[in-house]
C-alpha cells in the first residue's frame, strides 16, 4: 500500500504534517476557479512542481473537478464540452506521472451528512447521517438517466484513458441510498458496482474502495474487497457505526470493522495501491470548520494506519 494524504494545491500546514509523518505521495484536489485551466499543461506543471519541491509526488486527482463533472453526471447541455476537457487532461496527466482520477457519479448531491457535531470517544465530534433528518430538495434525476449518463461518460473517456494509461476509480455513493428525495443514486451496492464496471470492461476502469461506504451498503467488506481486488485502484480508509439510513463516523480504531484484518487482506490480495485516511473526528481545541477533515484527528488516523501497515509488513517479512 502506498500511504498518501489528501491535499489542496495551495501549500498549507497539512503539507508539512504529511512530510513529517513520512508521507511521500499526494492525492490532490485541483483548484476550482479561474486560476487553473485543466487543459493547460503549464498550469498542471506548476502545481506538480510545487508538490515535488515539498517532497510530495502527486499520484491521484480527487475529485474530478466539479465544474466539469456535474454536467456530465446530470447530462446537462455542457456535457460534451466538459468531456472534451476531461479527455484533454489525460495526456498532461500522463506526462506528469499522475495516473488516476478518483471520481463519483452522485448527481446534484455529493457525499451527504445531516449532522457534524455527533459526540464520539472522549467528546470528539464526528459527522453522521440520519435519513429521518434529511430534508429533500426540489432537485430530481431518475435511475435510468443516471445509468445512461454513466455509460455515456465511460464510452467517451475510456478509449482516451487507455491510450494514455489514465485510470478512472469509481467511488460509491455516500450514503449508499437508492434515493434522496427525487434524486436517484446508482452506485449503492456491490451488484451495481459490478454493473458499472461491466459497462466498459477495461484495465483503466476500477474502483475507489471506500471501506465504510461498502460497509454501510450492508456488504461483507472482506468478500467485496476480495471480489474487487483486481479493480481496486485506490483505498479510502475509514469506519462508521450504524447502517446506511442511520450512521456516524468513528475514530479509525473505534468502528465496526476489523481494520487490522483489512490492511492484512489488502496485502494478501496484492492491492499495492494508494491509500488515504478519510472523514476524521474534530478533536478538542479544533473549530470544526471542515468537518471530517480536521487536522488533529487526521494525524491520529494516519499514525494508526501507518502502524497497521508496518505491523502487517513485519508479520509478512518475519
Amino acid at each position: 500500500m502506498i500511504l498518501t494524504d489528501y491535499l489542496l494545491c495551495d501549500k498549507n500546514i497539512q503539507w508539512d504534517y504529511a512530510r513529517q509523518l513520512g508521507i511521500e505521495h499526494a492525492v490532490i484536489r485541483l483548484p476550482e476557479d479561474d486560476r487553473f485551466d485543466v487543459t493547460d499543461p503549464g498550469h498542471w506543471r506548476t502545481i506538480r512542481d510545487r508538490f515535488l519541491s515539498a517532497g510530495l509526488k502527486p499520484v491521484i486527482v480527487e475529485p474530478m473537478p466539479n465544474a466539469l463533472h456535474d454536467p456530465i453526471k446530470t447530462g446537462g447541455p455542457e456535457r460534451d464540452a466538459c468531456l472534451d476537457k476531461v479527455i484533454r487532461m489525460f495526456p498532461i496527466m500522463a506526462e506528469l506521472g499522475i495516473d488516476t482520477i478518483c471520481t463519483n457519479f452522485m448527481a446534484h448531491i455529493g457525499w451527504l451528512r445531516t449532522a457534524s457535531d455527533i459526540p464520539e470517544r472522549g467528546g470528539a465530534l464526528v459527522t453522521g447521517f440520519r435519513l429521518a433528518d434529511y430534508q429533500p430538495t426540489s432537485l430530481a434525476i431518475s435511475e435510468s438517466e443516471l445509468w445512461a449518463n454513466l455509460d455515456y461518460f465511460l464510452q467517451a473517456v475510456l478509449p482516451a484513458a487507455e491510450r494514455y494509461g489514465i485510470r478512472i476509480a469509481l467511488h460509491p455513493d455516500d450514503p449508499p441510498l437508492a434515493r434522496l428525495g427525487q434524486v436517484s443514486r446508482i452506485l449503492v451496492s456491490l451488484a451495481n458496482i459490478r454493473r458499472a464496471l461491466a459497462l466498459y470492461p477495461s484495465d483503466c476502469l476500477g474502483v475507489t474502495f471506500c471501506q465504510a461506504t461498502y460497509r454501510a451498503m450492508g456488504e461483507d467488506i472482506v468478500q467485496a474487497a476480495t471480489e474487487l481486488a483486481a479493480k481496486i485502484l485506490f483505498i479510502h480508509f475509514r469506519d462508521i457505526r450504524g447502517t446506511k439510513t442511520d450512521f456516524h463516523e468513528t475514530f479509525h480504531d473505534n468502528g465496526q470493522t476489523d481494520m487490522a484484518r483489512m490492511v492484512a487482506l489488502y496485502g494478501q490480495l496484492g492491492c499495492d495501491v494508494p491509500v488515504r485516511v478519510d472523514h476524521v473526528p474534530t478533536m478538542a481545541g479544533e473549530t470544526g470548520q471542515t468537518p471530517g477533515y480536521a487536522t488533529v484527528g487526521r494525524l491520529f488516523a494516519i499514525g494508526y494506519l501507518k502502524g497497521l501497515i508496518d505491523g502487517v509488513k513485519s508479520q509478512t517479512e518475519g
